[in-house]
C-alpha cells in the first residue's frame, strides 16, 4: 500500500524510527503501552513505505499512534490499520 497522494513524495531513505521521540513530554504511558506504539508505529511507516522521522507524513503517522493510545487502544495491529485509514481519509 502506497501513502496517500497528499501524503506521497514526502518519504527518502533513511533510519528506524520508534515512536518515543514523538512522546516527549507525555508520561501517560508505560514501557509495555509504549513498545505496542512503536510497533504499530513501525509498521504503518512500513506499509506507507516512510523511513525518515522528520518527514511530515512520519509525524503524521506518530500523531495518529499516540491519539489512538489516547483513546485506549493497545493493539500494534489495529494501531498500524488504524493509523493508515486515518492518514488515507
Amino acid at each position: 500500500m502506497l501513502a496517500p497522494s497528499h501524503l506521497r513524495g514526502m518519504w527518502h531513505q533513511g533510519s528506524n524510527a520508534p515512536v518515543r521521540p514523538f512522546l516527549e513530554r507525555d508520561h501517560s504511558f508505560g514501557p509495555e503501552d509504549i513498545a505496542s506504539m512503536s510497533a504499530g508505529f513501525e509498521a504503518a511507516l512500513r506499509k506507507l513505505g516512510l523511513v525518515v522521522r522528520e518527514d511530515p507524513a512520519t509525524v503524521a503517522v506518530a500523531k495518529s499512534i499516540i491519539e489512538l493510545a489516547k483513546e485506549g487502544e493497545r493493539e500494534p495491529g489495529r494501531l498500524c490499520d488504524q493509523a493508515v485509514k486515518r492518514l488515507s481519509t
